[in-house]
């Protein structure tokens, strides 16, 4: 399944919302998105992750990709992610860094 990516601004978010699968063959639409995000220099991205059925290890490269990006002091929050996404990223350890929320 294609992955959609849209990219929006809502105050000081930025906001990035995925439907479809993010795997090897979608990874680089996320990229393109992440860094036009990180010149956006707001405090929040929020990657909105409810539309995502399927995350690849390619997916969880994309979520480091996206924190080396961005500002250090940008916070990264994946929200609305289903529980086998979620897990996935739980189980690599990223909720550790990035926040990971239910809404």
């Amino acid at each position: 399944m294609p992955l959609s990516v849209s990219l929006s601004i809502e105050g000081d978010t930025t906001v990035i919302e995925l439907t479809g699968e993010l795997d090897a063959s979608t990874a680089p639409d996320f990229h393109r998105t992440i860094e036009k995000a990180a010149g956006h220099g707001t405090a929040t991205v929020e990657i909105r992750m409810a539309g995502v059925g399927y995350l690849a290890s390619a997916g969880l490269r994309s979520l480091v990709f996206a924190q080396q990006k961005v500002s250090s002091e940008v916070t990264i929050k994946v929200v609305g992610a289903i529980e086998p996404v979620a897990r996935t990223i739980r189980t690599a350890g990223l909720d550790r860094s990035i926040v990971l929320a239910d809404e």
